[in-house]
């Protein structure tokens, strides 16, 4: 049976748990404000040594400035797990990142990271955001799941994870109206 709990920084090496692997079918990019898929058809590997000290000290970072994470469990295992950045976002300050997300293989398509989303689109209201900023891998699966949960692309992309990350799709989900 699948839990779900805040986690806090002395979980952060748990996110070694998560098996990152999957078949890629289809990947987007971004061409004139046009959503664009390509075929891709190629598996993306679990992560190296060097991808799992990236992510947990992303999160470590996260935390201990102020931000917020919920996973979930499988026992003692975490299967999934997403953050919730810190830092204010947009010209109106009224937007917060979902920093990581992450399912482990074999155990997506199960609503895992629907309920890790609503989780943190809550502390986000809470927070005062308006917005979830998301910077999603270019991954069909990836961007269609924020498409479901209600993101839609954004044309103020933000200039500092666009740089960081520029193949990204920049989206953004209202919380409040």
């Amino acid at each position: 049976m699948i839990t779900f709990k805040n986690i806090n920084i002395e979980d952060s090496e748990k996110i070694r748990d998560i098996d990152r692997s999957e078949t890629i079918e289809a990947v987007y990019s971004m061409k004139d404000g046009v959503l664009e898929a390509q075929q891709a058809g190629h598996e993306c590997p679990n992560w190296q040594e060097k991808d799992y000290q990236e992510m947990i000290s992303r999160f470590e970072y996260e935390l201990s400035n102020g931000g917020t994470a919920y996973g979930a469990f499988d026992g003692d295992k975490m299967v999934g797990f997403g953050v919730l950045a810190h830092k204010f976002r947009g010209k109106e300050m009224d937007q917060l990142q979902i920093d990581l997300m992450y399912v482990s293989n074999g155990y997506r398509r199960k609503g895992i990271a629907r309920t890790i989303i609503d989780f943190l689109s809550k502390k986000a209201i809470e927070r005062g955001a308006k917005y979830l900023y998301i910077s999603s891998t270019e991954t069909q699966s990836a961007v269609g799941f924020y498409q479901s949960c209600g993101s839609r692309i954004t044309s103020e992309v933000d200039k500092e994870l666009f740089e960081k990350e520029p193949l990204d799709i920049h989206m953004l989900k209202r919380l409040v109206d």
